[in-house]
């Protein structure tokens, strides 16, 4: 069994809420791998984040989940504001907590994420050298999305008007408006059609069902902030994250797959995309058939290359 503990860690001016896990038996007098633990957007610490942290802690890492700033229990203003650039800046505030623990090897710090977690954590890898290695569950690439639509589906001219309708609500914004929030997924059953795509089925019941619903995490982020989503391309430039490993692990059913083939095929060696299957994207998330075999590898990738 682990053990967890509330910690609070400053990012600039904001104070950062996260939970650490510690493995059974933890000697404080010895120096311990650790793990950082980002969740996708529209998530917090207590759901699948803190899940694979828990777990991976009962491997024998201590583990590192929190909420990303402007969301959960972490300060920001505005509240949930989804900017890409602050999230990553979040992982690296993240490390720079664990290397002032004493029992953790500052040479030893792996990080890893679910959803637009896992590409918040490949990209904060290109340049943050602390991360010995990275891994991604159910990767998903918010700039690809943002640009293109799910599944790239968008035109030209979708991707612009979406844009124009940023920039005018920015506009009335600074002049005084309330903000515009919009949901990540449906908020109820009665808005799911038979055009919803099947991850947004999915991610409605685990976001908004008790299957996985938490007070915290309240399906919402700023429309304006779409823009900065747009500008951001989470495997810019993952070839240089070699020689260290990247591991990507996907669900064979899942229809956003297409996000970890395209890291894949972007990074260089060592990498490996790793299929589970079966499994959906969600799947990953919380269903124990599929995220047993995750953890079991993701166990012998960090045992492997955190040494």
């Amino acid at each position: 069994m682990s053990t967890k503990q509330k910690v609070f860690f400053p990012n600039k001016t904001l104070k950062m809420a996260g939970e650490i896990y510690f493995p059974e038996g933890l000697d404080t007098e010895k120096k311990y791998p650790s793990i950082v633990v980002t969740h996708p957007g529209n998530g917090v610490k207590e759901q699948v984040a803190g899940l694979y942290a828990r777990l991976l802690s009962e491997k024998g890492f201590i583990t590192l989940a929190f909420d990303a700033s402007h969301q959960g229990e972490s300060e920001g203003l505005p509240r949930y504001l989804e900017d890409p650039t602050a999230r990553v800046e979040d992982i690296r505030c993240a490390i720079d907590y664990l290397v002032t623990l004493p029992y953790i090897d500052e040479e030893r710090i792996g990080a890893m994420g679910i959803c637009a977690g896992a590409g918040y954590s490949i990209n904060a890898a290109q340049t943050e050298y602390r991360i010995k290695a990275v891994a991604g569950i159910s990767t998903w690439d918010v700039g690809d999305s943002q640009r293109n639509g799910f599944a790239r589906c968008w035109t030209e001219e979708e991707k612009k008007q979406m844009l124009r309708e940023v920039a005018l609500q920015r506009t009335r914004e600074a002049r005084g408006e309330a903000p515009r929030y919009v949901g990540y997924v449906p908020n109820s059953q009665e808005e799911i059609t038979e055009n919803t795509s099947v991850i947004q089925r999915e991610a409605y019941e685990y976001y908004c069902t008790p299957r996985a619903s938490h007070p915290n995490s309240h399906n919402k982020f700023l429309f304006s902030c779409n823009d900065r989503l747009a500008a951001f391309n989470a495997f810019d430039l993952i070839e240089t994250i070699s020689p260290r490993p990247i591991l990507l692990i996907v669900g064979s059913k899942a229809d956003t797959i297409y996000f970890s083939q395209n890291a894949y095929d972007k990074a260089n060696e060592p990498k490996e995309l790793y299929r589970i299957e079966g499994a959906t994207h969600v799947d990953l998330y919380d269903k124990m058939e599929y995220v047993g075999p995750a953890v079991e590898k993701l166990n012998d990738f960090f045992t492997n290359n955190l040494k």
